[in-house]
């Protein structure tokens, strides 16, 4: 017989996902909005569209499919997290996004302007002002 808690099929590998990804993505999260339950709602939306769509990304990464609601989520509403606290406050949201996208997740810029949707060019040029505005507030 087995015991309650112990979780098996697909939604058991949701929940072993959500384990082993929530702190990266809450990281992530946290980074974007500069507030800790802001980001905790970002996620939780994150993670329920995730949950949504399980079946269907079990072949596929679901870390990446959650960054990428993650990321689209705080695009949608970027506006309401201007500012915030945090190194990352004095940036634009399309900055925050593109900065933690390319140097905290490591992705490359033309996955990253695949993402989020915009030409590479634009995605090199709002990476290098946001990196130019942290070095300037360094130097202040």
């Amino acid at each position: 017989m087995r015991a309650v808690d112990q979780q098996v099929g697909p939604y058991g590998e949701f929940e072993a996902f959500v384990a082993g990804a929530a702190g990266r993505l809450l990281h992530v999260a946290v980074l974007l909005t500069g507030e800790p339950e802001s980001a905790r709602r970002l996620l939780a939306g994150a993670l329920a569209r995730t949950y949504a769509n399980w079946r269907r990304l079990r072949a596929d990464d679901p870390y990446d499919f959650t960054r990428h609601e993650l990321c689209a989520a705080f695009a949608r509403t970027g506006w309401r997290h201007h500012g915030g606290s945090g190194v990352l406050a004095r940036l634009s949201p399309p900055e925050r996004l593109v900065l933690v996208l390319r140097l905290y997740e490591g992705l490359a810029e033309e996955v990253t302007a695949a993402q989020l949707g915009m030409p590479v060019e634009r995605v090199r040029v709002l990476c290098n002002r946001a990196v130019s505005l942290l070095r300037a507030r360094e130097a202040a």
